[in-house]
């Protein structure tokens, strides 16, 4: 595999820096730095703490108000695969606001047992809900090429979870779609949605695909119709409905471990039995096997472990010291997934030479140098100066 240029296909500092408050590094893509060395998910979390909440309370019965139906037809579309953020949503919505939710799963790549046993748990406990599983033997093909071109195995689920909520608003004509977090405030990223609930639409043309035309993967063998599930409605569908794509988060303060006890209480939702691997956390991304390659390949690709993304975010919600998140990712961030390594390889359909070899082709040298038959970090946040 040819070596990638990280630096200049995420357009990324040369020099790491790591945030004043938090753990993150100035590698995620699109966060920014303030002049005091602070990253944008630190600032918009002081931010959060300077809302009035009453007020974006109001606001949010409003908009429910606007689109809340008397007829029986559902009146908001949640996306949710029964973890904890989307029970959270879906639950509040129904029961606190009176609205009438469907929810939407696009399904893992391949179920877990406890992220299964969540699902059927939140349907139980008083939800509609609807489910897309596309072609196995498709979805495995577009995993291939994804894990080889985009280095992460776990972009063509993304595709599907972007775009499929959309497709059920269509289908049922609700033009209200609400999602959970905004990650570009929370976690990193642009701050221009600071000010409103609302994601354009058209923005989240970034993930059609990742940037790759629809011509790359019909070179690789995929047709027109194989890509369609993966894909949002027609613009003009989207523009006549006026969808409304809002996250819960704008209204209510986020906070994803309150997020897990509500969960817990009102839809049967369990964390896993022991922490996943790459982190300390036991109730988060639980639903795929193939998750872990997700987290594992954005370490390789920006030192960006999932444990640096979990302490972060604690740090910012006061649930750890910065020290402490320092000590977790020294233990934690960049642990192999071991668990399910064996069926990644057969359902991406990749020898393990293969594996390692497209792992090493997304290594940058301003990250990453070579200690013996090691990969090492060349700037742990454990030895910052």
């Amino acid at each position: 595999m040819e070596k990638q240029n990280l630096i200049e296909k995420y357009n990324l500092p040369e020099e790491i820096k790591f945030c004043k408050k938090c753990t993150v590094s100035n590698q995620r893509p699109r966060i920014t730095f303030n002049e005091d060395g602070v990253c944008s998910a630190c600032t918009y979390a002081e931010i959060k703490r300077t809302i009035d909440w009453n007020e974006r309370e109001r606001e949010l019965k409003d908009l429910l108000d606007r689109h809340r139906r008397s007829d029986g037809r559902y009146d908001v579309v949640v996306p949710c695969s029964g973890g904890k953020d989307g029970s959270f949503v879906a639950h509040q919505l129904k029961h606190v606001y009176g609205m009438n939710p469907i929810c939407a799963t696009w399904a893992p790549n391949i179920h877990t047992d406890v992220g299964w046993r969540n699902l059927q748990n939140f349907i139980k406990s008083g939800f509609d809900h609807v489910m897309a599983s596309p072609s196995g033997e498709v979805n495995q093909r577009l995993m291939n090429l994804a894990f080889k071109h985009l280095g992460d195995p776990f972009q063509p689920f993304i595709y599907g979870q972007v775009n499929y909520p959309l497709n059920v608003a269509i289908q049922h004509q609700v033009p209200l779609v609400f999602y959970g977090e905004n990650g570009e405030l929370e976690y990193g990223g642009d701050l221009k949605e600071l000010h409103t609930s609302r994601r354009d639409i058209v923005d989240d043309s970034q993930f059609s695909f990742s940037g790759l035309p629809v011509e790359f993967w019909q070179e690789h063998g995929l047709t027109a119709k194989d890509l369609n599930p993966y894909r949002g409605p027609d613009h003009e569908q989207i523009l006549d409905l006026d969808i409304e794509k809002r996250f819960f988060g704008y209204y209510k303060f986020w906070d994803p471990q309150e997020a897990y006890y509500h969960a817990k209480e009102y839809t049967g939702f369990s964390a896993n039995s022991e922490r996943s691997e790459g982190t300390y956390s036991k109730y988060a991304s639980l639903d795929d096997q193939i998750d872990g390659f997700h987290y594992y390949l954005g370490y390789v690709k920006f030192g960006i472990g999932r444990c640096t993304s979990d302490t972060a975010h604690e740090i910012r919600d006061g649930k750890i010291s910065r020290e402490e998140g320092v000590a977790l990712v020294k233990k934690f961030d960049g642990e192999f997934p071991t668990k399910y390594f064996d069926v990644f390889l057969e359902y991406a359909g990749l020898t393990e030479d293969e594996f390692w070899e497209v792992v090493d082709c997304w290594r940058s040298d301003h990250i990453w140098t070579q200690s013996g038959n090691e990969w090492v970090l060349r700037k742990p946040i454990w030895e910052e100066h």
